[in-house]
């Protein structure tokens, strides 16, 4: 009897973990087909930036569009960059890391978030705070999407690209001897 007790116990522990693993429904299940104006109004990001000195990029959309577009997604596709070392089993390596995506965009996409359906004339900011951790010259290149799964498109290309100039010399900080906080003096980049 105890035997058959811990089979069956181990059986429907076994059958909760599979059940709880990818069991949903797709995230492009529903996506409508059709096309979508969409349109950057803003994107920044500092062009100078130091190593280990967190910077944040913002990208806003908005919706120019008589309906609603399904889902506003960016593809960001230059915080890492591939080491030219031979024998790597990855060889992406971070230029940035990212300390803080945009908050409840995170997808099943690599390098993509969404941040869910958007009114006809309303906006949605795009907010990443990053790190740098490699020095010299580099170009971050994005992109807007009307949904994740290629049926909802944009009428127009809505892409673009910011050029870094990463600093290796440390950032100047120092320590507020009244409040103990280190205060970084942005003023040196």
């Amino acid at each position: 009897m105890r035997g058959s007790f811990q089979t069956s116990a181990v059986l429907t522990a076994a059958t909760l973990v599979i059940a709880g693993c990818g069991g949903g429904e797709r995230q492009d299940a529903d996506e409508p087909s059709g096309t979508y104006a969409l349109e950057v109004v803003s994107a920044s990001f500092p062009e100078r930036q130091s190593l280990a000195s967190a910077s944040e990029m913002k990208i806003t959309v908005r919706n120019a569009d008589t309906k609603a577009v399904p889902v506003v997604a960016v593809t960001v596709d230059s915080f890492s960059k591939d080491s030219e070392q031979p024998g790597l089993a990855d060889p992406s390596r971070p230029v940035w890391v990212i300390d803080r995506p945009p908050v409840g965009g995170d997808t099943a996409y690599t390098n993509t978030w969404a941040l869910g359906s958007l009114p006809a004339g309303q906006t949605r900011t795009f907010s990443w705070r990053v790190t740098p951790v490699q020095s010299g010259t580099h170009t971050v290149k994005y992109r807007v999407a009307a949904g994740l799964d290629g049926k909802a498109k944009t009428a127009s290309e809505q892409a673009g690209d910011f050029t870094v100039d990463i600093s290796d010399a440390p950032a100047r900080s120092r320590v507020d001897p009244e409040t103990g906080k280190v205060v970084r003096d942005t003023d040196e980049r």
